[in-house]
């Protein structure tokens, strides 16, 4: 659940908040069906995205990860022209109609469209992609990861709702232009960062000046290193810009500035002030609640469990033996052999409950690799992937379970042959 509710707050919060602003900036320059325009571009980049979403998840094309790349060619482009039409445009002051202001809403509606093409088909796809460990649908597995993507969504929704009505009532009418303008050049900057990488070894007729190789790029490596390192910095200059803009709407509204001619005025015009003022705060709660959802939530939810340490067992020529007694009690065993090669390998010991049999594997998986499992209130975990394990399958092949390790009984001892051990050792190079 934790993990879709930070990763869709992560992938949205840029899209939502430029949707948002947008809209209320665009109404705000007084152009006839400005609105509409932009409501057309949300609903064409949503139907893009679920369009894309549907055939990268049911078609076995495998589609290339450089179109992402066209995609930021577009994001700046389209900031470009916005740009630079708000400000030869977009002042309030100025006719209502014109073909200027149609140019202003036809960029800005592409530029919304665009982000959110750039992000909403990741998200469309989580609920093809949850792992239920065969669980179907209708399992626990599924729902609490739905779960957690659907409430991602609603507070996102709120956010959004409540930035549009603060930067569409407040008096400053410069503030939230500004916002918009600061944060999405802000963000073009980190796709403009890379933007260049896939094509730099390949398209010879650009004649750079800098030789690109798999190993140097020069000052396109820089500036590439520089977004990866720090792509959380881009949403978090994004929500500080948000805040102040929320603050500066709930000072407007501390005290009455509009002239009033008698009481009746005055106490409306207080109840006015007071409708904004919570407004703003409840903007700032589901800012607080996305940036909680982006640090504490993301953190704990990321966070590196630490694997118990191994326990002891006994080598016999070309057998491990482990006793029976040590690894009956229902819990997670772990152990650690270290071949000459200088890998340890790692494998697991669990009783199955209700039965006399153990579920044994290496302490890695085909799917999630040599991360491990930790016990969590009883329950064997996947570290990497969280998926709970089902201690009864454990010792079957497939999906997130260890990989297979087989065992005998004899003599009160788990005896493993070192044979099979040794065979897992490319598992943990």
């Amino acid at each position: 659940m934790l993990k879709y509710l930070w990763m869709v707050t992560q992938d949205l919060f840029l899209p939502v908040t430029f949707a948002a602003l947008m809209h209320a900036v665009l109404e705000r320059t007084g152009i006839p069906g400005g609105r509409r325009i932009h409501r057309i571009g949300i609903i064409l980049g949503i139907l893009a995205s679920a369009v894309f979403a549907y055939f990268k998840n049911t078609s076995n094309k495998i589609i290339s990860s450089h179109w992402n790349h066209v995609i930021y060619a577009v994001i700046i482009v389209f900031t470009l022209l916005f740009v630079v039409f708000l400000l030869a445009f977009g002042r309030e002051k100025q006719r209502k109609d014109g073909p200027g202001k149609v140019l202003l809403c036809l960029a800005g509606a592409g530029l919304t469209a665009s982000w959110i093409f750039f992000r909403l088909p990741g998200v469309m796809g989580y609920p093809f992609n949850f792992n239920t460990m065969g669980n179907g649908y209708w399992s626990w597995y599924y729902m609490q990861r739905l779960l957690g993507w659907a409430l991602a969504l609603i507070i996102l929704a709120i956010y959004a709702h409540l930035l549009y009505e603060c930067a569409l009532q407040i008096k400053n009418k410069s503030a939230p232009r500004r916002v918009l303008v600061l944060s999405t050049v802000w963000n073009a900057f980190y796709c403009l960062c890379y933007f260049f990488v896939p094509f730099v070894s390949r398209a010879k007729w650009l004649k750079w000046p800098v030789k690109y190789t798999a190993e140097e790029y020069g000052w396109i490596r820089t500036l590439t290193q520089f977004a990866s390192r720090n792509a959380m910095l881009f949403i978090w200059v994004t929500a500080v810009l948000v805040l102040l803009l929320a603050v500066l709407f709930f000072l407007e509204n501390t005290h009455v500035t509009d002239p009033w001619e008698n009481s009746a005025q005055h106490r409306k015009l207080r109840a006015r002030n007071r409708r904004h003022r919570r407004l703003a705060v409840a903007t700032v709660i589901f800012l607080a609640v996305s940036a909680v959802t982006l640090s504490a939530v993301k953190s704990y939810d990321t966070r590196v469990i630490e694997l118990s340490p191994p326990e002891t067992f006994k080598v016999d020529g070309q057998e491990i033996l482990v006793p029976m007694d040590a690894v009956s009690d229902g819990h997670l065993h772990r152990f650690e052999y270290q071949t000459e090669n200088g890998v340890s390998i790692r494998w697991i010991v669990v009783k199955k409950p209700g039965s006399a049999s153990f579920g044994t594997g290496l302490d890695a998986c085909e799917v999630c690799g040599n991360a491990g499992y930790f016990e969590r209130n009883g329950q064997v975990v996947c570290r990497r992937c969280d998926v709970v394990m089902n201690i009864n399958t454990i010792g079957f092949k497939g999906g997130c379970n260890p990989i297979p390790l087989g065992y005998e009984v004899r003599d009160g001892q788990l005896v493993f042959q070192l044979s099979d051990i040794l065979d897992g050792e490319r598992e943990f190079r």
